[in-house]
């Protein structure tokens, strides 16, 4: 079938990790007829989870486009992890949907992944509703969920349009405080509200008028004057308040017994906006530009997620937020300025694709076969150069060392994780010169984990994993001078170079420098590069702990030279030797890096976060409040939260978020200078 721009709604699917939204889209898919046997989890038969991985680990890792198809509309559901590694694709699902469904567990109530999913939310002013799942759990509590989330969630008027009728093993169905009528059952039979709740039902119906009225002026005034709200003005209202996000509306239900689905489908038609009425600002041709999903605007496709199958090849996702994009269509990245053409268009399942022929605004597809094409393009008409904003990712922060581990590894390790940083944006690899190592950065250790798996299993290449090494650097403290005459004589020409110099700290930041103060020709001005030579190269190797030396100054002030065995090779060493003992003499410190953190936490963990920082030679900077969460800066070494990550989460059970900015260098204390200065010459002894 082809879809209308007006026919079209995409919706987020967020939540904490196990609150049932997988479990959903299959139960809606199985509901609309899409899928003729609904599949479980713990089988590994779910439509959104087609990854093996996801299978092994019963969790979701992969964003997932599910359509369903309902009530001549097509939901375009994007199923996002829910583990906090992942949220990546949580940004990817927002930069193209037009509201969430956040998904809480009646028994758990607002979690971890329910703050995080808010805040973004927040963040990015895009509409949510919740849908309370899982009420046919033993010790499931509506009223406790719903509490829950207004108290730990703030900025919005979060509002049940929906009350339970029973809970637990009794759960049977959901009454409408709208139409104040009772849905019992999968097939939502309409029933009168059981007697004992009405004066309940009542009640909860009132909060939701006032809520309408408020969101909208003309029906507040009726209100006010003691008119009575239908139930369309109601609607009119609600519909108001959830597209400015004053209200959040509350649903619930059971995903697994398909009981409340059948009011939850026409609710997301309701309240999540057509593409039409979402505008977004991009630049065309330079110039700010609003774009609203409309079929006869300039083609615009941004790309928010990049699959490599080893069968179909390269799967571009995009979402199409302008135009009408027709197969063989050619079209160019606004990026590289490289025309691709559109040959193979198709409309997503999770894993499954269904050729298509066109692409309508405010949909999304997926396109093959587009080698040049990475997550956070735009593709246009050349004549347009269209740039839609991509998806704003969080910085990565756990990081491994990874080595090939053998041979063949080492040829394709550097494609293999080309690959895997395309495929994942919150993947980044760093090659460190000063600790010549390779870094993989991912968001935790699972997600870095699920990478090198996918490596070895999809790419064929295999790494060792190591704790990253800090990047120390060396410098001196204070001014001292050496010599040294390298004189080596094996028959015939031999090799003669004799140099004096002084090295002298600069300050930080300047580098190095390097100057001559020789007169009367004692040494030759063509062997000078040659003395510099030599010291660059122990300045790249360190002289104290294997570290790069950096803020410094070699003068070359006296030596001598032969006028037979003097050549270049001789004043590299000489040059190498002479600098490795002035800088031994000249008091020489080890510089460690210092980061800027910023921790952002709930209000009753500050002190522990406070105390922490204490243990890890941290400077708190200063603190401020944001919402009900407190931020909490600090300068701290690197060296100390390499595994940070992992030691917020105990700290604050999953609920503390940092980030991290490099700041400067600094010395390190002597006791642990000399504890590096240790390590390092066991090392050398190791491999000697």
């Amino acid at each position: 079938m082809k879809w209308r721009t007006d026919q079209i709604r995409n919706v987020a699917l967020l939540g904490h990790g196990s609150s049932g939204k997988t479990s959903l889209t299959e139960a809606l898919l199985f509901k609309t007829k899409a899928i003729s046997r609904q599949g479980r989890i713990e089988d590994g038969t779910t439509t959104a989870d087609w990854d093996p991985e996801e299978h092994r680990r019963s969790i979701s890792i992969n964003l997932s486009v599910v359509p369903v198809e309902y009530d001549n509309h097509k939901i375009n559901f994007l199923d996002a992890p829910g583990y906090l590694d992942f949220a990546g694709e949580v940004a990817s699902a927002l930069h193209v949907a037009e509201a969430a469904l956040v998904l809480v567990d009646a028994v758990a109530g607002c979690e971890v992944g329910t703050e995080l999913a808010w805040d973004r939310l927040q963040e990015l002013e895009k509409p949510r509703i919740f849908f309370v799942n899982k009420m046919d759990r033993e010790n499931a509590d509506f009223q406790k969920a719903l509490e829950s989330l207004r108290n730990t969630l703030t900025g919005a008027s979060i509002i049940p349009l929906q009350l339970p009728v029973g809970q637990a093993n009794d759960f049977r169905g959901v009454i409408s405080l709208v139409t104040m009528e009772a849905y019992m059952g999968p097939e939502g039979k309409v029933m009168p509200i059981p007697d004992d709740m009405q004066e309940q039902v009542a009640a909860a119906h009132t909060l939701i008028v006032e809520a309408a009225a408020e969101a909208d002026d003309e029906l507040i005034m009726k209100y006010l004057d003691g008119e009575e709200l239908t139930a369309e003005e109601v609607r009119r209202g609600l519909h108001l308040g959830v597209e400015t996000g004053k209200i959040v509306p509350v649903y619930c239900g059971s995903a697994i017994h398909d009981i409340g689905l059948e009011r939850l489908l026409p609710a997301l038609l309701r309240y999540v906006p057509s593409p039409e009425d979402h505008i977004i600002t991009a630049t065309r041709n330079g110039s700010d530009v609003e774009l609203s999903s409309k079929a006869d605007g300039p083609l615009a496709l941004s790309v928010f997620k990049t699959v490599i199958d080893r069968y179909v090849g390269r799967m571009t996702y995009v979402r199409n937020f302008s135009g009408m994009l027709n197969k063989d269509d050619r079209l160019t990245n606004s990026r590289t300025g490289h025309e691709e053409r559109i040959a193979n268009l198709f409309q997503v399942r999770g894993k499954d694709l269904t050729a298509i022929d066109e692409l309508a605004a405010g949909d999304i597809g997926v396109i093959t076969k587009l080698e040049n094409v990475v997550t956070g393009d735009t593709l246009c008409y050349a004549t347009d150069n269209i740039v839609v904003p991509g998806p704003i990712y969080a910085q990565p922060l756990y990081s491994v060392a990874v080595a090939p581990a053998t041979k063949a590894d080492s040829a394709k390790m550097g494609q293999a994780l080309s690959t895997l940083t395309e495929e994942d944006p919150t993947l980044r690899v760093e090659v460190v010169p000063a600790t010549r190592q390779t870094l993989l950065h991912g968001m935790g250790e699972t997600h870095v984990d699920v990478a090198l798996r996918r490596m070895e299993q999809k790419l064929g290449v295999k790494v060792e994993m190591s704790m990253p090494k800090v990047s120390y650097q060396e410098t001196v403290s204070r001014s001292a001078s050496a010599q040294y005459r390298h004189k080596k004589q094996t028959g015939g020409s031999g090799q003669f170079a004799e140099v004096h110099m002084r090295v002298e700290p600069l300050e930080s930041g300047a580098g190095f420098e390097y100057k001559s103060e020789v007169f009367g020709g004692v040494i030759s001005g063509v062997y000078l590069p040659s003395i510099e030579k030599g010291v660059r190269q122990i300045m790249e190797q360190g002289v104290v702990a294997g570290y790069p030396v950096v803020d410094i100054k070699a003068v070359v002030f006296d030596g001598k030279e032969h006028p037979v065995d003097s050549k270049d090779i001789a004043f590299q060493t000489a040059g190498r030797e002479v600098f490795r003992l002035a800088v031994q003499q000249a008091d020489p410190v080890i510089l460690e890096p210092i980061y800027r953190i910023a921790v952002t936490v709930p209000e009753e963990y500050m002190g522990d976060i406070m105390g922490d920082f204490n243990t890890r030679r941290g400077r708190v900077q200063g603190m401020e409040q944001k919402g009900n969460r407190t931020i909490v800066r600090a300068i701290v070494p690197l060296a100390e939260v390499m595994r940070y990550g992992t030691d917020l989460r105990s700290m604050t059970q999953g609920r503390g978020t940092y980030s991290l900015e490099f700041d400067h260098y600094e010395a390190v204390p002597k006791h642990l200078a000399d504890a590096i200065i240790a390590q390092h010459r066991v090392e050398e002894s190791e491999h000697a």
